[in-house]
């Protein structure tokens, strides 16, 4: 019965540290999630929809983190909270050179605050060389404003699974060593 119980916890272990791990991937990326299939940008206590497209490389796969390729990245912000209709959003995308002193130099695009009451902005990039950057959505109310800054980097090819893949395996391997060895004494 000890054993049982002993090899239904290592069981539980093996899962928590997978689903541990993918959480961190999540965490990385400031305002952005990804929850219940969808892209969520954070800006205060509201949330938008964010999907991102590049037409010509991955025709109508989506994202919501780093871009994969160079090139023309078409970008949606959709309203979630009706809230955000009547205020003011402005989006800027900066190079990630680790201060937003002097804003402007390192500003690679803009849009100028703007009311969108259809609840959606959409706008379209080229992105000619890969590098980090730092996306800005500001918007604006009567009283209050909020910034959702988040990280992301371009032409990187998308996120490689191979780390989470190898240590999958070195986990299942250490099990099957664990079982095996223990199968031995008994």
């Amino acid at each position: 019965m000890i054993q049982k119980l002993m090899k239904l916890s290592s069981k539980f272990g093996v899962i928590a540290i997978i689903g541990l791990m993918y959480s961190m991937q999540i965490q990385a990326h400031g305002g952005l999630s990804l929850a219940e299939d969808m892209c969520k940008l954070t800006i205060g206590p509201y949330t938008m929809h964010f999907t991102g497209y590049q037409p010509e490389s991955s025709q109508e796969q989506e994202f919501c983190e780093d871009i994969p390729v160079t090139g023309r990245t078409v970008v949606a912000l959709d309203y979630i909270n009706e809230e955000l209709r009547p205020m003011t959003t402005e989006v800027r995308v900066i190079r990630d050179v680790g201060s937003d002193e002097n804003i402007d130099s390192i500003t690679v695009f803009h849009i100028p605050p703007k009311v969108y009451s259809n609840g959606s902005v959409t706008f379209e990039h080229n992105f000619p060389e890969p590098g980090k950057f730092v996306g800005l959505v500001t918007i604006k109310g009567e009283k209050d404003e909020y910034v959702s800054r988040f990280p992301f980097a371009v032409g990187t090819g998308g996120k490689s699974n191979l780390p989470y893949i190898l240590g999958a395996l070195a986990i299942a391997a250490g099990i099957t060593f664990f079982f095996l060895k223990s199968n031995k004494k008994a």
